[in-house]
This record gives C-alpha cells, structure tokens and sequence, in this order.
C-alpha cells in the first residue's frame, strides 16, 4: 500500500454555518487512540513512580529530576504512532512541521509575546506592591538548581518542544478532521488536562485544580490558534510554551506574575473565540490531516 498523501483538506462555509470537509474515521479514530494510549504511558511510566515515591509509598527509583523527561512522552508517541499507521508519509508530515521556519516573522513575536507579557506584568506587579520583581527568580525551577535564564531553554526544549510535536503537531490536525477547531481543542483539552494527573500527587497543589484547568483550556485555545494561523508550525507553539512556562512557573513575585500572566491569557483566549470563531479560531483556515490511508488501520 502507497504512503497516503497528507494535505490539507478543504472546508467551505456557508451562512457562518461550517460545513466539514470530511468526518473522522473509525481507522483514524483508532490512529488517535494509540497516539493518547502512548503519550500517558511514555510519561506516567515516569511520573507514577515519582508520584509514589513522594508519597511514600515505594522508596525512590528515580531522581525527581525525571520529571522534565515526561514532557517527551507526548512527542515519543507522535513519532511511533505517526510511522506506525501512517508511514513515512505520516512522518514527513510530523518533520515538515518540526521544521516549518518559513513563517511569518509577526508569529515570531508573537511566540516571544509571553517574555514581554511578563515583562509588563512584573513592572505593574512590583509598583503596585512596592517590591520589585527579581528577574533571577524565573530561573528557578523545580528538582534543579538555579539555572538563570538557562531556565528559558529549558522550558523550551522540554515541555514546548516535547509536548508541542505531540498535542499540537499529531493530535490537533488529526482532531480538527470533520469538525470545527473549537470542539477539536476542547477534546484536545481534556485530553490533555488528564494527561498532567500524576504531577498532582508530587508537584501540583490539587488545591489548585480548578483553576489550572480553566488556565489550561485557555492556554488550548490560544495554541490552537497560534498553530492555525502559523500554517501548523510546531516551532512556533512550542517556543510560545517555552516562553509561558518561563514566565508563569516560577516562584518571581511569590506566584502573583503567575497568576496575572494566566489571566490576561484567559482573556486572550475569549477574544479568539470572539473575533476569530469556532470554527477555525484563525483568519485563515484551520490545519488538517486527512483521516485516509492508515497503514494499521486500511492494510488488509
């Protein structure tokens, strides 16, 4: 059987109503499966033993450390599921968009915004509070030692590039086939959110839960449209992710740069919705893989 050949699909709307190009497969819809089954195993295969661990229910197996290495099982998971059922086109497509560098140059800066974001917001933080943010604060990080702005790549090559070629760069042009962006982020989301469960027993404050999923399904839609308008770079959304979680992780300003960060993209993401619609969450059109053509699901 012939690689399938991976373009974008053709949607039309009429009427504000969107009419879908296509719907998903039950074999693209298996393809997706393994892809979400592999990402949780690749990562909890980590974070279980950490979250055990911490807990004090098994002794320590592995340096807490680990933890920056499970941001590579959403990656890890695209590049078997993408060559398993796909083949090399599949994984072509994965690379093309890894590779994507002709976008652009507005989304750039835009990839960088969360950088001058928390710029803005940690100059307002410290005069309103009358003690100034310290930039050397964003350089700590959880399980290592203080890494300046070391920590910068960091974020970026872990959980921007990692997370990124698996949720954004596999399962969202694979989601947006045969429905809208906005449902497909939504499932995506979710998805995503269960993905983070472990790190609730040895890193998150579960205190924190509903909070941190109303940031997250926001910082989701602002992906989404940040991948859609960019024509489906990986490089951009993952550098974006990067810059966030430099900004937002840290302990600069006991949290509350965090916390304003989070907000105004919360706000970012209902002006998405509002301006841009559900439909394709981007001036242009939304990023999709067509659902044909599945080597595990189509081979006889």
């Amino acid at each position: 059987m012939s690689d399938p050949i991976l373009t974008p699909a053709v949607a039309q709307e009429e009427g504000g109503v969107h009419l879908d190009a296509g719907r998903t497969s039950p074999g693209a819809a298996r393809n997706l499966l393994l892809y979400f089954v592999l990402a949780y195993a690749l990562s909890w295969a980590i974070e279980i033993p950490l979250a055990l661990a911490h807990r004090g229910i098994i002794a320590p197996l592995l340096p807490p450390w680990m933890h920056y290495f499970t941001a590579y099982g959403p990656a890890l998971a695209a590049l078997i599921a993408a060559g398993a059922c796909e083949g090399r086109a599949g994984l072509r497509d994965l690379a093309s968009r890894l590779g994507s560098l002709w976008v652009r140059p507005a989304w750039w800066l835009v990839a960088l915004s969360p950088l001058l974001l928390g710029l803005v917001v940690g100059v307002i933080v410290g005069a309103a509070t009358g003690t100034p943010i310290r930039l050397g604060d964003l350089g700590m990080v959880n399980f290592l030692p203080p890494l300046g702005v070391g920590a910068l790549a960091l974020w970026i090559l872990t959980f921007g590039l990692g997370e990124e070629t698996g949720w954004r760069g596999y399962a969202l042009p694979r989601l947006q086939r045969g429905r809208s962006a906005l449902p497909a982020t939504v499932i995506l989301a979710a998805l995503w959110a269960l993905w983070h469960l472990p790190a609730f027993f040895y890193l998150f404050e579960p205190a924190i839960a509903p909070v941190w999923l109303v940031g997250l399904f926001a910082g989701a839609v602002v992906f989404t449209w940040l991948f859609n308008s960019s024509g489906g770079s990986i490089l951009v959304v993952a550098l974006w992710h990067g810059c966030f979680n430099y900004v937002s992780s840290s302990d600069a300003g006991n949290g509350l740069l965090g916390a304003v960060v989070s907000i105004v993209v919360i706000v970012w993401a209902v002006v998405v919705i509002v301006v841009f619609r559900p439909a394709h969450l981007a001036r242009g059109s939304k990023v999709e893989v067509p659902a044909g053509g599945s080597a595990w699901a189509d081979r006889p």
